[in-house]
């Protein structure tokens, strides 16, 4: 890692130096903002650390040229005391973070350390958005993607639905890649696997010693995915008080860090994913109306993968090529009596489920093909040479519902999660089909 330090006071850049040196990391020095330029036109830096005010051209004004020319390289400004404007105006740009004289070289390092994670972490997450390979063979995903084009070069919000395993990460991410804010971060958090004690810290960051243990500042998610994309997965798992700190964001564009005084202005895109039916649980109480029409302004539903079987073929290809490159294998693709069983299958998981069946199958494949034997599907739901679509929709609903609450082990919320409907449906369809001794 190398660092650039830009400040006029040569005592503040040597001792900087000296303690990124003791750290192992190399560190160029400027003494105003258009040495710095040189200085990034000269060699690569991965951290820029630029006082607020210097001599000919001060640090607003590097940070400007620095968006236009390298908008990757992560900036964290230093102010004095009463800069406090200026430092929300370099945040405003796109900092990444600023420290206020006197600081804490430690504390500084740290946040430098900080900052080339996350700007490692955004370019990897960039790079893992190919435009090119979001597959789309099968009339409806056509159909859709179509629509993505249209919504992602808008700012509006957007609402993914879709059972689970369908892509909704991935689609945002294609959305991320075609939008403005591509070259900016994309960030995602999937809110039912964050305590609720601990979602608004994730969110929204700290200041230091906003509460006990909080020994530094913390960037919270949506202002590190400023000028880019906050990817909210599972967001009907919010919590009711987080509904309402979220819904404010929307409409004003601006966070407070838990423990500060002064707000913070954001220009974060929002894209939200549930398995869920949101108008259900809002007619229930338990989303906010409010925050669900600010949500849905642009909304995309995911087909499951079993009405979409055009694209098994174009994804298994894609998984293939990704699955050699990871596990050292040369499969070459499957036998046409294993590419008919793939066809024939319910997939309940999806296309995560499809890349599990090929991980598998590749460890277990003896040649270059994959064989029936190798994908190891489950006979209850695979149909050789004809299409599970065959059949009453009751017993296809019947049977759906039976394997989900198989796979969870009776667990209706489980069950209803992956089905993407309510509990209260699920118990309702149980009665129906008097399934409660069929899963004893």
């Amino acid at each position: 890692m190398k660092v650039l330090i830009a400040d006029d006071e040569r005592n503040i850049r040597e001792i900087v130096a000296r303690l990124l040196d003791l750290e192992g990391i190399e560190c160029r020095q400027a003494e105003n903002g258009l040495a710095a330029l040189r200085v990034l036109e000269e060699d690569e830096i991965d951290v820029v650390v630029s006082d607020l005010k210097m001599p000919g051209m001060d640090g607003l004004e590097l940070f400007r040229s620095l968006k236009e020319t390298d908008p990757d390289i992560p900036a964290i400004m230093i102010s004095a005391f009463g800069q406090a404007d200026d430092a929300v105006q370099a945040l405003k740009l796109g900092a990444y973070d600023y420290i206020v004289k006197p600081f804490d070289p430690d504390v500084l390092i740290h946040r430098i350390k900080n900052a080339a994670k996350a700007s490692s972490m955004k370019k990897e997450l960039r790079s893992r958005t190919p435009q090119g390979e979001y597959i789309a063979r099968s009339p409806s995903m056509a159909a859709l993607k179509k629509k993505i084009h249209k919504i992602a070069p808008t700012p509006s919000t957007v609402l993914i639905t879709g059972e689970s395993g369908t892509g909704k990460e991935v689609t945002a991410r294609y959305i991320h890649g075609l939008s403005g804010a591509a070259d900016g971060p994309f960030m995602s958090i999937n809110v039912g696997g964050i305590p609720e004690s601990l979602l608004e810290s994730e969110l929204f960051g700290y200041e230091k010693g906003a509460f006990t243990g909080a020994d530094r500042r913390k960037t919270g998610l949506i202002e590190a995915s400023a000028e880019g994309t906050l990817f909210l997965d599972e967001i009907g798992e919010m919590p009711k008080k987080m509904q309402v700190k979220l819904l404010r964001v929307l409409q004003e564009k601006k966070i407070r860090r838990l423990g500060a005084v002064e707000e913070i202005p954001v220009n974060t895109r929002i894209i939200s994913a549930t398995n869920r039916p949101l108008e259900e649980d809002v007619k229930e109480g338990n989303f906010r109306e409010d925050l669900f029409y600010r949500l849905n302004v642009a909304r995309i539903a995911l087909p499951p993968l079993r009405e979409r079987r055009e694209d098994i073929l174009p994804l298994t290809t894609m998984m293939l090529q990704a699955l050699n490159a990871r596990m050292g294998s040369s499969i070459n693709g499957l036998s046409s009596e294993a590419m008919e069983a793939l066809e024939g299958y319910s997939f309940p998981g999806n296309i995560r489920e499809l890349e599990n069946i090929l991980e598998r199958a590749c460890i277990y494949a003896e040649g270059t093909a994959i064989e029936v034997s190798h994908l190891e599907l489950p006979q209850s739901d695979l149909q050789p040479g004809t299409s599970p679509k065959k059949g009453t929709l009751r017993n296809m609903e019947k049977e759906m519902i039976t394997d989900a609450l198989l796979r969870w082990e009776g667990n209706k919320t489980r069950a209803a999660a992956e089905l993407g409907v309510t509990r209260r449906t699920i118990q309702n369809k149980i009665i129906e089909y008097g399934l409660g001794g069929r899963l004893d």
